[in-house]
């Protein structure tokens, strides 16, 4: 399994009585996208904070990159890293939210800067040349002196996507990119993460863009109440799902 950038194994996560997680396993190739699909409260978007370490797992075990994550292993027993380990470890896990989460005092450029600089100190001329770098990737070499409030809700989208890719994180993790979006706006921002993919960008991505996710993931996991149900090519999940939770689910939305 030399080649599994994200290892997630028998992890669990309740909130109080909740169980919003029962047990996931999930490998990620290196390379590989992973589409999550499933019903809202099916345990999709803890997944991916569990992964990025926001939210700590009460058991099972994760791995980036073959490193374990928020914890160290002393024999059979694991202890929990301190905070300032596990923000490093985070560096290596780029996440796009829903809602951007851009700082909004600050302008794009400044916004793709801030977290490398304080991440790896490298000379912030540096830095400053890779972001201009990555507006061009994300398309919007035009926009670095603007603050976010002065941009479209797919630009914003964009500009989150180029903040993450500038830690050159391992593996990038999306929540529902585009549910924020007015539909218009909505294939800027898919047509970013085509380009990631077809870079051979390893990611996780929750969407409920079910032909985006026919089209970009190599596996499409399906999730119903913390499990997860069925997983596979997209070609069988999505147009020949075997359990009836995810045919229901399937349905009513292809």
């Amino acid at each position: 399994m030399s080649d599994v950038t994200v290892d997630v194994r028998g992890i669990h996560k309740s909130f109080g009585p909740l169980q919003v997680l029962r047990g996931v396993d999930l490998q990620v190739r290196t390379g590989e996208v992973a589409a999550l699909l499933g019903p809202s409260g099916s345990g999709k978007s803890t997944l991916l904070r569990v992964v990025n370490q926001l939210e700590r797992a009460d058991r099972g075990w994760i791995t980036i990159d073959g490193e374990l994550i928020g914890y160290r292993r002393s024999g059979t027993r694991l202890h929990e890293l301190k905070e300032k380990e596990v923000l490093r470890q985070r560096t290596q896990v780029g996440f796009v939210f829903q809602n951007f989460n851009l700082f909004p005092h600050l302008t794009v450029l400044e916004n793709l800067v801030e977290a490398p600089l304080a991440a790896r100190r490298a000379p912030r001329g540096e830095l400053l040349a890779q972001a201009h770098t990555l507006l061009a990737r994300v398309g919007l070499s035009d926009k670095a002196d603007a603050y976010p409030r002065q941009l479209s809700g797919g630009q914003q989208q964009r500009v989150a996507i180029a903040r993450a890719l500038a830690l050159k994180p391992k593996v990038l993790l999306f929540d529902e990119p585009t549910s924020a979006l007015d539909p218009e706006l909505v294939d800027e921002v898919l047509d970013v993460i085509r380009d990631l993919a077809r870079a051979g960008t390893t990611m996780i991505v929750v969407t409920h863009e079910m032909e985006f996710a026919r089209e970009v993931a190599d596996t499409v996991v399906f999730m119903d109440d913390g499990v997860i149900v069925e997983q596979g090519p997209p070609s069988e999940v999505l147009d020949h799902p075997k359990h009836p939770r995810a045919r229901a689910f399937l349905s009513k939305v292809l």
